[in-house]
């Protein structure tokens, strides 16, 4: 297919960090749900949600009671929903939300159903940050990935997740393994990220000739305070345009058509991929 009409959801928190995270993910699925019925009059074939999109960014605490907030992939209820929801739609949808494998093994991860309902697979979030107010090796292991792609009904599909996009050779493995389409949902704030929102993501897009699409939650979350959550997602093409941007502090549902050509024609313009020198980088992999 030439074109891929993507859309984007990007929401403040809904409720208040006192409440539980049971109450919290009701909150938040029942603010998103006339944005996913939307996204479906408007004939959304992939759909993409911010970071841990069911619970606020819990990170900046090292609060216990954060884990009940966890959720089995794909036998909880979040994954249960959107599988039905992706159905009824014929929607590829996109779930990140905090994993629970077993009781003390926790992910930040993403669900990827297909427009037919059926579950896909899951991405595990690759590198977890441990810096102030981003605690997340307190929440999160580390996911080990094969760098799945998901080849769902419309297109080849990809996911990297907040923090992982500062490292380019994520971007590049899922390229290689055949992606076209790479989302990447976040929860990120002003005065620390900001200058490398729309600098990362386009020249990742360039460098692997595929389209991004960059998902960041919006408002400030109390009582951690840590900045003011930005929005502004965005589809980028594989020239490093912004072809679509939201706002900066709206609940916000964005609709793009990809032209998926594109990918093919900078690829063959641009042979990032034949004239790479993988034999010449074994400092990347050695372990250190």
């Amino acid at each position: 297919m030439s074109m891929l009409r993507g859309g984007l959801i990007q929401m403040s928190l809904k409720g208040s960090t006192e409440q539980s995270p049971d109450e919290i993910r009701q909150a938040m699925i029942d603010a998103h749900l006339p944005y996913i019925e939307e996204a479906g009059r408007q004939g959304v074939q992939v759909l993409c949600f911010q970071e841990v999109f069911t619970q606020p960014y819990f990170c900046p605490s090292q609060d216990r009671k954060w884990y009940a907030a966890a959720e089995e992939i794909p036998n909880g209820p979040t994954t249960q929903l959107m599988c039905e929801l992706a159905k009824k739609h014929k929607m590829v949808i996109v779930v990140p939300i905090y994993e629970q494998e077993i009781t003390g093994v926790y992910y930040n991860a993403a669900a990827v159903i297909d427009a037919d309902g059926t579950y896909l697979g899951k991405y595990r979030k690759t590198h977890i940050p441990q810096v102030a107010g981003f605690w997340e090796k307190f929440f999160f292991k580390p996911g080990v990935s094969d760098w799945p792609v998901f080849d769902t009904q419309y297109c080849k599909l990809g996911v990297y997740i907040c923090y992982d996009r500062h490292f380019p050779e994520g971007w590049r493995a899922l390229a290689l393994n055949g992606a076209e389409y790479i989302v990447n949902p976040s929860a990120t704030v002003a005065g620390l990220s900001e200058h490398l929102w729309k600098l990362e993501q386009p020249a990742s897009a360039v460098a692997n000739g595929c389209y991004i699409g960059a998902i960041n939650r919006v408002g400030r979350e109390m009582p951690w305070d840590i900045g003011e959550f930005y929005g502004q997602s965005y589809f980028v093409n594989p020239r490093g345009v912004i072809e679509k941007e939201a706002s900066r502090d709206q609940d916000e549902l964005i609709v793009h058509d990809m032209d998926m050509s594109m990918v093919r024609e900078v690829r063959n313009t641009w042979q990032f991929f034949r004239d790479r020198r993988p034999s010449t980088y074994t400092r990347l992999t050695d372990g250190n």
